[in-house]
């Protein structure tokens, strides 16, 4: 009875893993219980072919402990000759009833957010990603210090083709 089921969890692992042939870079960096606003997660990205066009992703996971309905993002491509290109992001992060939106099965859900598509990263040498938060309350200039509710900021990458 135990090879049926070691069998069958090699079996899911393949699945799991072949279902996933997009993908080129995918890493998670974990923010704690609540992501500060000075804290910058920084990504160095993979050597990638210069003459294929990628996708690219901020991933959140998140739990009920976070406040607001959207999330702003300012998201940084540093490229090789140190140039960076800067766009700031505002993504939906809740149903209207208040229900966190990402895919999960706990209170933790899973956000894949659309950062670039189309893109090709064509100067040799390394690039690097650059995430933080801008949330800041309805009427106020100040951003929010910590961010409660969010626990890991990612970046992936997926290829077109």
């Amino acid at each position: 009875m135990k090879i049926n089921h070691s069998i069958l969890f090699i079996l899911l692992f393949f699945l799991v893993v072949s279902c996933d042939k997009k993908r080129v870079f995918d890493q998670y960096k974990s923010v704690g219980n609540a992501w500060n606003k000075d804290s910058v997660v920084t990504f160095d990205l993979p050597k990638l072919d210069p003459k294929k066009f990628y996708n690219m992703y901020v991933n959140i996971r998140d739990n009920d402990d976070y406040p607001f309905n959207n999330l702003f993002l300012i998201v940084s491509l540093e490229q090789p000759n140190h140039q960076v290109k800067v766009d700031t992001l505002e993504y939906v992060m809740t149903n209207p009833d208040g229900t966190l939106l990402g895919d999960g099965f706990s209170d933790i859900k899973e956000n894949k957010l659309f950062y670039k598509g189309k893109q090709q990263l064509t100067q040799k040498g390394a690039y690097k990603i650059h995430i933080r938060h801008a949330t800041r309350q309805t009427g106020k200039i100040e951003g929010v210090t910590l961010l409660p509710g969010i626990t890991d900021v990612g970046f992936r990458i997926e290829s077109t083709e």
